[in-house]
């Protein structure tokens, strides 16, 4: 549940972060497209793994997280059941969230740096 609510919490802050120009719209839209990519494929790769079929590679799953599809996976993993308990998984995952969310802001900053008007 504490997954769902910081993935909540965060998407929120971009569309607060979109909605008063501290990043592009377009950006907003990608990150949101992201997440609801990420979120497909674990359902898909749920399904795979239900009905005996090849399965999505752990390393996709995490590369869509590390572009910032992280809280629709989170999402994806707490609804679905899917990924959650496997430990490995779990800390390449966490991880690729830390990895994204550090990336994010130190652009930011630079961005905000960069243009910064006396």
């Amino acid at each position: 549940m504490l997954a769902i609510f910081l993935s909540v919490t965060y998407l929120l802050a971009l569309a607060a972060l979109s909605f008063n120009q501290y990043i592009p719209t377009m950006l907003f839209i990608f990150i949101i497209s992201l997440n609801v990519l990420s979120f497909l494929f674990y359902l898909v790769d749920k399904y795979k793994a239900k009905n005996d079929y090849w399965r999505i590679k752990e390393s996709t799953l995490h590369f869509l997280s590390l572009l910032g599809g992280w809280p629709g996976a989170a999402v994806a993993q707490q609804w679905l059941k899917h990924k959650n308990r496997k430990k490995t998984f779990q800390i390449r995952y966490r991880l690729t969230v830390v990895a994204n969310i550090a990336v994010l802001t130190t652009l930011l900053y630079l961005f905000h740096a960069a243009n910064k008007q006396w």
